[in-house]
């Protein structure tokens, strides 16, 4: 069983910046690559950022390409998303998620084993 833990979420103002953090445990980290999602009421839940284990490798939503960046401390087992000039459009539940393919850096939900209960953030205008 693995546990995924979100925290770093909260309220900041348009143009800020706030940095997420998923803590894993149960299971080796070293396992597995990492994504995150966000997910607003009554909308799909979408692909942010992916990850693969040795941390090579790293893919974007278009929409975040160049604010956002994820990275991975594979020693204290948890995964960062750097979430910089942030916009109202970014306000959404974002979660973790870990993929046992630990070559991939998937965008497909589909592919991602365990979630995190995610948190929160809000950008106000």
């Amino acid at each position: 069983q693995v546990q995924l833990v979100e925290s770093g979420g909260g309220l900041v103002q348009a143009g800020g910046s706030l940095r997420l953090s998923c803590a894993v445990s149960g299971r080796s980290f070293g396992r597995y690559a990492m994504g995150w999602f966000r997910q607003v009421p009554g909308k799909e839940r979408d692909f942010v950022a992916a990850i693969t284990l040795s941390g090579g490798t790293t893919d974007y939503a278009d929409s975040v390409q160049g604010r956002f960046t994820i990275s991975r401390d594979n020693a204290k087992n948890t995964v960062y998303l750097q979430m910089n000039s942030l916009k109202p459009d970014d306000t959404a539940v974002y979660y973790c998620a870990a993929d046992d393919r630990w070559f991939a850096a998937s965008r497909n939900s589909r592919t991602y084993e365990y979630w995190g209960q995610g948190t929160q953030v809000t950008v106000s205008s």
